[in-house]
């Protein structure tokens, strides 16, 4: 009722000045710097009630407006004060923000940090659970659940919001990555070979690099079918790994051993050939003596002389040919191999080969001590050596079984343990090895040239 009579006032009042101006004509004229404006009376007035009716919604937008920019200077500076490590003024800040901000969902995640920082990590996790109520944040909530989860070491956990996260951005390198370790961590090498595959389509991972890791995987889940019994997949995964990779050693391997278990020596002689003419390796040495069909020592030694003639320039080579020689008792033909294989340094394995040969061609026991005390010091075998943490594996496998990263084990020398010396340790030594008078300062008599 009141609204009623207060827009019929509202109406009389405007018929009412219409009336009166209709009445009462007249013009205005403004000078002002030079210009001159004329208009009507009634112009005038419907300017003045335009800006009348118009200025309090100008001031409530003005005063929004700065309470919103006061509200995201306050947001800004917790996250300062968060990259700081600034507990106290990170919840001060996140405060302010909250209540300045009519968006929750904006200043939640300024809240969850500032409580991770202080090692609230309860209140965090609540934020976190918070933001996945609305989509805009729904991914930064599933990211600060991940992390608290893998933080305290619950791998289920983690790997389920990792595959939720991947759901909503599967496109972003460090949801791939981090589903991917998980995966293979969990040993899910299925999952881990789909995941890669797909980023490899999505272009989210470097071809190249891709391409080396899935190759890696497919052999992890050739081994584990084959554990399994399911002969088929074991073959097909070492297929695809050795033709996404030829240079893994570990998938030439894989596909030589299925071959051979499926009668097909003659292929399985092929691979371990050209993969030889590619990068000699003892293990490939070591499964090539499997594969063949030759028994009789002799005909080892012509089959070994076959694997010698893709890479007769390589000390591995003449290795291999040396321990073919070895077991069929061809000493002029090991020692002849071993001698190149040595050179001016040889490596421990050569050394123990040579002391072998010296025991069961001559029976030279010393000779042979000689060579395995000399073993002791010569230069370390290549093996499987983590690029990350140093650590040398027995076999090659996907994870690094000290620091569980993946695609770090690479065929390559052990790095050698050097002895280190403290500083002045060696003018130390130096001079406790001068003579008396050397030290005291005296001068050293010229010796006598007797040339």
């Amino acid at each position: 009722m009141i609204r009623s009579l207060f827009l019929f006032a509202l109406i009389a009042a405007a018929v009412f000045a219409a009336v009166t101006l209709a009445d009462n004509p007249g013009r205005v004229s403004v000078d002002w710097r030079g210009w001159r404006i004329d208009m009507s009376t009634g112009v005038l007035v419907l300017l003045v009630w335009g800006a009348i009716r118009r200025a309090p919604g100008r001031f409530l937008d003005m005063r929004r407006g700065s309470r919103r920019d006061r509200g995201y200077k306050a947001l800004t500076q917790g996250m300062v004060a968060v990259a700081a490590g600034d507990v106290g003024e990170a919840r001060r800040w996140a405060r302010k923000a909250d209540a300045l901000l009519d968006d929750p969902p904006l200043t939640m995640l300024l809240s969850a940090q500032a409580a991770q920082l202080g090692g609230e990590e309860a209140a965090a996790r609540r934020y976190f659970e918070a933001m996945l109520d609305h989509p805009d944040t729904a991914f930064l909530g599933l990211r600060g659940l991940l992390m608290q989860s893998i933080k305290a070491g619950d791998k289920v956990e983690a790997l389920r919001l990792a595959e939720r996260a991947y759901k909503l951005r599967p496109e972003t390198g460090w949801v791939v990555d981090q589903l991917f370790e998980l995966q293979v961590e969990s040993g899910l090498w299925s999952e881990a070979n789909e995941l890669i595959a797909s980023a490899i389509r999505r272009k989210t991972l470097p071809a190249a690099g891709a391409r080396s890791r899935r190759a890696a995987v497919l052999v992890e889940h050739s081994r584990a079918a084959e554990a399994e019994g399911d002969a088929d997949t074991a073959f097909a995964r070492a297929g695809e790994a050795h033709n996404l990779d030829p240079t893994l050693v570990p998938a030439t391997l894989a596909l030589a051993r299925l071959y051979k278990a499926r009668d097909r020596a003659a292929k399985a002689e092929r691979l371990i050939e050209e993969a030889w003419a590619r990068a000699p390796n003892p293990e490939l040495a070591t499964m090539y003596g499997k594969v063949i069909s030759a028994t009789e020592p002799l005909a080892r030694v012509k089959r070994f002389q076959r694997l010698f003639s893709f890479r007769p320039d390589h000390p591995e080579s003449h290795i291999a040919l040396a321990e073919a020689a070895l077991a069929a008792r061809l000493w002029g033909e090991a020692r002849k191999h071993l001698n190149a294989a040595a050179g001016q340094s040889p490596t421990a394995r050569v050394c123990r080969l040579m002391a072998e040969l010296e025991e069961s061609e001559n029976g030279d026991m010393e000779s042979s001590r000689k060579w395995l005390a000399r073993a002791t010091t010569a230069a370390p075998d290549e093996a499987w050596v983590c690029n990350d943490c140093g650590a040398v594996a027995g076999a090659w496998t996907a994870l690094c079984g000290n620091c569980a990263s993946f695609g770090s084990l690479a065929w390559q020398a052990p790095p050698r343990a050097v002895r280190l010396t403290a500083p002045g340790a060696v003018a130390r030594s130096r001079t406790a090895a001068l003579p008396a008078k050397a030290k005291s300062g005296a001068s050293a008599p010229a010796r006598k040239n007797t040339g």
